[in-house]
């Protein structure tokens, strides 16, 4: 008769589940056996053919643990840093869009916020307003007068019925409309449509590394950004 017999434990009883019931029942386990706690001996999990006792092996458990935990924190704390820094630069280009006057001066708010603010070298700005072709001269290249029906624009209709932004790669033909054709060194651009359904026109920034801006990150910034200048431009 085995020992488990003659204490009337059943022999098929005894598998993984059980047993990690039981220690999960008495946590104090190896506490009362401490000597049976010393003896368990372990692979080691960077060494084969070494092992390691239970006490190693939990140490070793929790120091991995403590460093993923420490990664994790060390990532929140870097996107609430890059959180903050937007959140100043959009006070910043909201200050100047309210100390601006007129249509002119608030498109000039925008580029100079855009490239002092926010280090956008590569930005666009079209506008479907009347006032816009007699603005073009004094805006600099910032500024492109288009219409809702030209060609040109007929390729970002997706965009403008969406009214959301859109961050990745564009067409070639999009690219030369907005930033010229000798604009190659543009590799990924952030497009944000301006009023519903873009009605008042596309703010478009550029970046020459492709991976700047990608479909996957987050458009909620870019979203901030296009309403306070849908709201000033209407002003």
């Amino acid at each position: 008769m085995t020992t488990s017999q003659a204490r009337g434990i059943k022999q098929e009883s005894l598998n993984d589940a059980s047993v990690t019931d039981y220690l999960q029942t008495y946590p104090d386990f190896f506490e009362r056996n401490t000597p049976l706690l010393a003896k368990l001996r372990l692979p080691h999990l960077r060494d084969a053919g070494a092992t390691v006792s239970l006490v190693e092996r939990q140490v070793e458990v929790l120091r991995e643990r403590n460093q993923s935990l420490e990664r994790k924190l060390k990532e929140l704390v870097e996107v609430a840093r890059a959180n903050d820094t937007l959140a100043n630069r959009i006070h910043r280009l909201s200050q100047r869009l309210i100390q601006a006057h007129t249509l002119l001066e608030t498109i000039n708010a925008i580029e100079t916020s855009l490239r002092e603010d926010f280090d956008a070298m590569h930005t666009v700005l079209v506008l479907f307003l009347e006032q816009a072709p007699s603005l073009e001269a004094a805006a600099g290249r910032f500024l492109r007068s288009g219409n809702a029906t030209d060609t040109d624009v007929k390729t970002f209709d997706s965009l403008l019925q969406s009214g959301k932004p859109r961050c990745g790669q564009i067409r070639d033909a999009q690219r030369d409309y907005l930033f010229g054709k000798d604009s190659v060194e543009i590799g990924s651009v952030a497009l944000t449509p301006l009023g519903p359904k873009g009605e008042l026109g596309i703010l478009a920034i550029g970046a020459s590394d492709a991976e700047r801006f990608h479909p996957a990150m987050s458009t909620e910034f870019l979203s901030r950004i296009g309403e306070l200048v849908t709201y000033a431009l209407m002003r």
